[in-house]
């Protein structure tokens, strides 16, 4: 009896109670995963551990299924440790998120603190997309330079630095006609990919090139237009 009510109670937890008797042939892909949890936590362990659980679901059932995981996780209470190279995954289902190269732990910190500030460059070019130019440093209150034009403030890494190495994230710049101040660069659009929600573009400046997300309603720019880059966030490593 017991077995039978803890079978059930696991079954109503992911969703497939009324199918115990189908065959695994009879079960969508989302399914077949639903029951291997099941299976996990109808022994009522207090740490559960998922190796790449859902890297054969197409992306959309992918999507869907980190949420019910995340779900599942709160209304059983328990530590769950998720293994997995899909940032995407990692981002939207973590309470923290270690990073790991090479078998060495680079950083552990919630999702927006390792997108945000990301101790190390390796964490930073992990995570998400990002522009590396090197820079001089001009005071130590964090003004640096890029190529001719470009003047940044930023935190520096500890330590007596002449050059850093500066990172940008692509969502953090903004592309207009015009602009001046800090924060901004003029440029010349060399690619453009349209992508459906946003437009990339790449832009060469005097410090180098750079890889701007848009908004396709708000910025329309053509190969060869003269551009202004207004860079909202930055941060360094030492070089």
């Amino acid at each position: 009896q017991e077995i039978r009510e803890r079978v059930m109670r696991a079954l109503e937890i992911v969703h497939l109670q009324g199918l115990e008797n189908r065959m695994p042939s009879q079960l969508s892909g989302g399914q077949q995963q639903r029951v291997a949890l099941a299976r996990a936590i109808v022994a009522e362990p207090k740490m559960l551990l998922l190796d790449e659980p859902l890297s054969n679901l197409d992306a959309k059932l992918r999507e869907a299924m980190r949420f019910e995981l995340k779900e599942i996780q709160r209304r059983l209470g328990i530590t769950v440790v998720y293994v997995t190279h899909d940032q995407a995954e990692a981002m939207a289902m973590s309470d923290r998120i270690i990073v790991m190269n090479k078998g060495v732990i680079e950083q552990v910190a919630p999702p927006a603190e390792i997108y945000d500030r990301p101790q190390t460059r390796f964490v930073a070019d992990f995570v998400g997309l990002v522009n590396f130019l090197e820079a001089k440093v001009e005071s130590a209150d964090g003004t640096i330079r890029i190529g001719d034009d470009l003047v940044l403030k930023v935190q520096l890494p500890p330590g007596s630095h002449q050059r850093v190495l500066a990172a940008v994230r692509p969502e953090h710049i903004r592309i207009s006609r015009e602009g001046s101040g800090v924060g901004t660069v003029r440029g010349t659009v060399k690619r453009r990919y349209y992508l459906g929600d946003q437009v990339d573009y790449f832009v060469e400046t005097s410090g180098g090139e750079l890889r701007v997300h848009a908004n396709p309603l708000e910025a329309q720019f053509n190969e060869g237009d003269p551009v202004v880059l207004h860079i909202g966030h930055a941060f360094a490593f030492p070089l």
